[in-house]
C-alpha cells in the first residue's frame, strides 16, 4: 500500500478530483451476500461520521482554509493511518477489500475511537471482534457480587484469566473453602493440584483434573506474554507430577459446562451441573455456577447443608 510522504491540508476541489479518478478494485468472483452489503454500508457510514467529528486542530493539522464539510478529509485520515488515499477511499466506501489488524489499530488511533467503537470497527471490517491482550483482573462489579449473593444454594465464584478466584458466594465458601486459602494461593488450578482436600472433593479426580486443565490451556493461549500466568504454570510443574504430565499433553477439549460430582461431607457424592458464563469478556472474567442436577436425590439435603454454618473451618 503506498504511503503519503508529506501531510498537508488539501482543498476540497482537489479531494473531489482525486475521488473521481479512483479506479475500483477488481470485482470479486461472486456477488457479495446481502448481509455483507449491509455491513459495508454500515462501515462506510460509521467511518464517515467518526471522521467528521474530529477537528484538524485536535490532531495538530493546519485548518487548510474553508472546508465544505466538518472534520477531517479522507486524505488526512489516510496519511495519518499510513495508507494511500485511493486505498483508504475504497475502504471507507465499503468496497470489498481486505484489511489487516495493524491498519485497523492505526485507524482506531487516528479516529480516536474508544474501546466500544474499536470493537465495532473490527466487527464491521472483519466480522469478528479484535484479539484482546491477556491480562489478569481482580475487580468485579458490585452488581455481579449481588447476583452471586442471590444464589444461596448455588455455589458460584468468578475466575480471572489466571484462574485466581476473585470473588465467591457463601455457598462456594461452604463447598470449596476458598477463604481458608491465602490470597496468593487462592487459585483454582493451584488448589486443584496441591490441596488434598480438593482431591477428596472432586469425585473421580483423575478424570476431572485433566479435563479442567485442558480448559485452562485455552486461557493460557490467550495470555501469551503474561508473566504471572507463566510463573503459575512453571511452579505447578515443579510441585505436581500430575500437572506436569497432563500439561505436556496439550489437550484443549475441556468443556465449559456439564455434570460434575462432588463429595459433600455428611451427604456423600452429589451430582452438580456446572456452567461458565462470561461476566466481562474484555477482562476475561468468568462466573462459574454449580447447581444440583435435576435428578439429584440429595438436592434438597444439599440446600439445607449449605445453609448451615460449619462447626469449624470452611468445610465440615
Amino acid at each position: 500500500m503506498p504511503r503519503s510522504r508529506k501531510l498537508e491540508a488539501v482543498p476540497d476541489s482537489v479531494a473531489d478530483a482525486a475521488s473521481a479518478l479512483i479506479v475500483p478494485p477488481p470485482a470479486a468472483d461472486a456477488a457479495p451476500a446481502q448481509r455483507l452489503d449491509r455491513t459495508r454500508s454500515d462501515l462506510a457510514e460509521f467511518l464517515r461520521l467518526r471522521r467528521e467529528r474530529l477537528s484538524p486542530a485536535a490532531l495538530g493539522l493546519p485548518a487548510g482554509g474553508r472546508r465544505r464539510t466538518p472534520g477531517l478529509r479522507r486524505e488526512e485520515v489516510a496519511a495519518l493511518a499510513g495508507v494511500g488515499l485511493a486505498w483508504y477511499t475504497w475502504f471507507e466506501q465499503g468496497r470489498n477489500i481486505s484489511v489487516s489488524a495493524t491498519f485497523l489499530e492505526n485507524l482506531a488511533r487516528v479516529l480516536k475511537l474508544d474501546a466500544a467503537e474499536r470493537r465495532h470497527l473490527y466487527l464491521l471490517a472483519h466480522q469478528r471482534p479484535p484479539a484482546e491482550p491477556g491480562r489478569t483482573w481482580c475487580t468485579v462489579p458490585p452488581q455481579v457480587r449481588r447476583l452471586m449473593d442471590d444464589l444461596p444454594a448455588r455455589p458460584a465464584y468468578i475466575l480471572n484469566l489466571r484462574w485466581d478466584v476473585v470473588v465467591w458466594n457463601a455457598a462456594a465458601e461452604r463447598v470449596f473453602g476458598f477463604g481458608a486459602q491465602s490470597p496468593g494461593r487462592r487459585n483454582l488450578l493451584w488448589m486443584l493440584f496441591t490441596d488434598p482436600a480438593m482431591r477428596q472433593l472432586f469425585v473421580d479426580w483423575q478424570a476431572q483434573a485433566p479435563a479442567m486443565l485442558s480448559t485452562f490451556r485455552r486461557d493460557f493461549a490467550s495470555a501469551a506474554g503474561v508473566p504471572d500466568i507463566a510463573e503459575l504454570v512453571d511452579e505447578l510443574e515443579r510441585v505436581s507430577p500430575d500437572f506436569k504430565s497432563w500439561w505436556r499433553e496439550h489437550d484443549v477439549h475441556g468443556n465449559c459446562m456439564g455434570v460434575r460430582s462432588l463429595h459433600i461431607d455428611s451427604l456423600g457424592d452429589v451430582a452438580f451441573e456446572h456452567s461458565t458464563l462470561s461476566v466481562d469478556e474484555s477482562r476475561h472474567l468468568r462466573l462459574v455456577v454449580y447447581a444440583p442436577a435435576p435428578d439429584e436425590p440429595q438436592a434438597r439435603a444439599f440446600a439445607q447443608w449449605v445453609a448451615r454454618k460449619p462447626a469449624r473451618g470452611p468445610r465440615e
